[in-house]
């Protein structure tokens, strides 16, 4: 299984959660790659620290292993220069140069996470879907399939990037990829690399919302957790943000408990980042 994460430094912790909670429910062989850059004030995730997650993942299954791969060059060769001065860092875009990096392109399939995903459950029914003739496959997102409608005026089919899982040899084939770095390079977007992919994608497959489930509390069937910012309108308009490694706001904001397995763990293991 094929698991990638995008980055700056700034991810680590989110991804020791991540890591530590996929492993609680999946004991196969996983091969975990960290895309980063070192990019002006962008400091790249730390070779020691993918060290530490390869040591930690093999001690599960010894066929395992987490690879950081430095894609500065490939990313300042095809800047996405119209959303440089986005909310996010250009680290947050590396998914969108993924046909560019070898390591990554030549894969069957690659199931990308945001760092705020966390795993409830086995990952191998999701993982292994059909994905004959598709791209990729994901859940709407809870907000933006409301708005956005790129392929039918009326047509729910925007999906959130933060959980998605990629047919590359059918987006190599599609060129998908290189349309949305033209697009990120060329036009101002909100949320651009999302934007980006929902609207180079010409054929998706949306799954059940069990798979990126984005409200604040997971449901009982949930398989990936994803800690996504949430609109709050009581007793003010907010946003919510909570991350999994905030274990005083999981408790007092979300209320929730079931991770404390997980977060105790990574409590233990935070000093190796």
């Amino acid at each position: 299984m094929n698991i990638l994460y995008c980055g700056d430094a700034g991810i680590s912790r989110g991804v020791l959660v991540s890591i530590l909670s996929i492993l609680k429910h999946n004991k196969g062989e996983l091969h975990f790659y960290i895309l980063t850059i070192n990019y002006e004030n962008t400091k790249a995730f730390g070779a020691k620290t993918a060290k530490f997650l390869d040591e930690l993942v093999k001690k599960t299954n010894k066929k395992s292993f987490v690879k950081l791969i430095d894609a500065t060059k490939v990313f300042t060769a095809n800047l996405p220069k119209k959303n440089m001065g986005s909310y996010f860092t250009p680290a947050s875009m590396l998914r969108l140069y993924i046909d560019k990096v070898p390591e990554i392109a030549k894969l069957d399939r690659v199931l990308y996470l945001d760092y705020d995903v966390v795993c409830r459950g086995n990952l191998s029914e999701f993982y292994n879907i059909d994905l004959t003739g598709v791209e990729a496959a994901g859940v709407l997102d809870i907000y933006g399939r409301r708005w956005y409608h790129y392929h039918g005026l009326f047509k729910q089919d925007y999906m959130n990037s933060g959980v998605m899982l990629f047919n590359m040899p059918e987006c190599l084939k599609s060129g998908m990829f290189e349309k949305t770095v033209k697009l990120c390079a060329g036009r101002w977007m909100m949320l651009a690399d999302q934007a980006a992919l929902n609207k180079s994608i010409e054929k998706r497959k949306l799954v059940d919302r069990k798979y990126n489930e984005q409200e604040e509390r997971p449901r009982k069937d949930t398989v990936l957790h994803h800690f996504s910012n949430n609109f709050k309108f009581w007793p003010y308009f907010h946003v919510q943000k909570v991350k999994p490694f905030e274990i005083e706001k999981i408790h007092k904001v979300l209320k929730i408990t079931e991770y404390d397995d997980i977060l105790n763990e990574y409590n233990e293991l935070k000093g190796n980042l």
